[in-house]
């Protein structure tokens, strides 16, 4: 992993918005509008979807999609100009909060600035443009052999790092050269030395499949040399099984553990139960109990929060990527959720979950408990998300605690506790 990485970024909340789909303007004035309700959430580092032109040749749907830029270094008209840009970063860091935006230097459109200026850049196959997976038609891949190319992605980043962005979400990191990332990373850091990097680590099934294709594609491991955070991915297939069958949580729960082993000891993982690209986890749950626990696992894990605008709304649709298809916020209150965020975001910040060592313990019921321990002190984090009843082994004494979620009391028996509707959080000193 970086070296210099800031693992306060574990005590962190990284909200993702899709500007054209979150407000009825569609615009970065629409995203700005938003910014102290989606502060008074509870959350460190906005990050947009990519804000850029998108190609016209070959586009998916009406409008196209945001991952086939035309020209990285202009602003989408229709999210308004340079300037609200600007503003965009100055009101969010107005609230003490970070602005991150996407990268995708995997490929370009058909029909981008980069193809139509140094075709020599470009992958071909057979000697016509092309990309390394298949059902991408709408791009065309860029090629890393050619150091020219390299330059001018990295000023491009840091046009974007002087105008005041603060980190880059970089889509499908693992297809793009880890020595060109680390590259980078090091003139990044020159312009802004707490510069965040998120790597958009993709599922194992396709990093496989990419490598048998004949093509490079770097492990999480490897990704990490240049990275701050990555996604889930490495487990992402065992959750969705856990959430469409309701079987099968202790398989997630084990690859969970396993990340503990195989990953550099100050890794970061941004958690997530959905994102643009994956269903979204009302869909599958439709119990209200269970519901809330999943979302307050995400901010106890270890790592950073990641959460996907229309979360806490409960939205079940998945916006589309090539339309305007507006997120529903009609059921913003629903089971209370952005309650629960802004106390899971509180407990959140306490140190024990940077620096403590972390542990998912194995229970009898449908229940993830978790502890983080130091020298001094313990946390336990008890998440309901079978909504069973019963009770499980605390780490702690016998005695009175009280739920530091919602204040209430919690009694330990003979080295048990009750399980409630609730997620039970308890600190207490050895």
């Amino acid at each position: 992993m970086a070296k210099d990485t800031n693992l306060e970024l574990r005590n962190q909340v990284i909200y993702q918005v899709f500007p054209r789909q979150h407000s009825a303007t569609g615009d970065f004035k629409g995203v700005i509008a938003d910014l102290d309700r989606i502060r008074n959430l509870g959350v460190d580092i906005l990050y947009l979807l990519p804000i850029h032109p998108i190609g016209e040749k070959n586009k998916k749907g009406t409008i196209g999609c945001p991952y086939s830029i035309q020209d990285y270094r202009k602003i989408h008209p229709s999210l308004g100009t340079l300037n609200d840009f600007k503003k965009l970063i100055e009101e969010t860091q107005m609230r003490d909060m970070k602005l991150m935006i996407d990268v995708v230097f995997n490929h370009t459109s058909r029909d981008s600035v980069i193809l139509n200026e140094h075709p020599e850049w470009m992958y071909k196959k057979n000697g016509v443009f092309s990309g390394k997976v298949g059902d991408w038609w709408d791009v065309t891949d860029l090629d890393y052999s050619n150091k020219d190319l390299w330059k001018e992605l990295i000023s491009t980043l840091c046009y974007w790092a002087k105008l005041g962005v603060d980190g880059y979400r970089c889509d499908v990191a693992s297809m793009v050269p880890v020595e060109f990332w680390k590259e980078a990373r090091k003139e990044l850091k020159k312009i802004n030395p707490d510069f965040i990097m998120l790597a958009e680590s993709i599922d194992l099934g396709f990093v496989k499949h990419i490598r048998d294709s004949g093509f490079e594609a770097a492990s999480d491991c490897e990704l990490y040399e240049a990275f701050d955070m990555e996604y889930d991915y490495d487990l992402w297939r065992k959750y969705e099984n856990y959430l469409e069958t309701q079987e099968g949580l202790n398989h997630w729960l084990d690859a969970l553990r396993l990340q503990e082993c195989i990953y550099p000891k100050n890794y970061i993982k941004a958690h997530c139960l959905e994102n643009h690209d994956r269903k979204r986890a009302a869909m599958w749950i439709k119990d209200g109990v269970r519901l809330r626990n999943l979302n307050a696992l995400i901010y106890f894990l270890k790592g950073t929060t990641f959460i996907y605008a229309g979360q806490e709304a409960c939205e079940e649709k998945l916006e589309s990527l090539f339309e305007i298809d507006p997120t529903d916020w009609s059921n913003l209150g629903k089971y209370n959720m952005p309650d629960l965020m802004k106390r899971c975001y509180e407990i959140k910040k306490d140190p024990i979950f940077r620096d403590g060592a972390y542990t998912i313990h194995n229970t009898d019921l449908e229940v993830v408990h978790i502890s983080y321990e130091t020298e001094k002190e313990i946390m336990e984090c008890i998440l309901n998300i079978g909504n069973v009843s019963g009770g499980i082994k605390s780490l702690l004494k016998d005695g009175k605690y009280k739920n530091l979620f919602d204040e209430e009391s919690i009694s330990i028996q003979n080295g048990k506790l009750q399980i409630g509707a609730n997620p039970i959080v308890i600190k207490s000193k050895k």
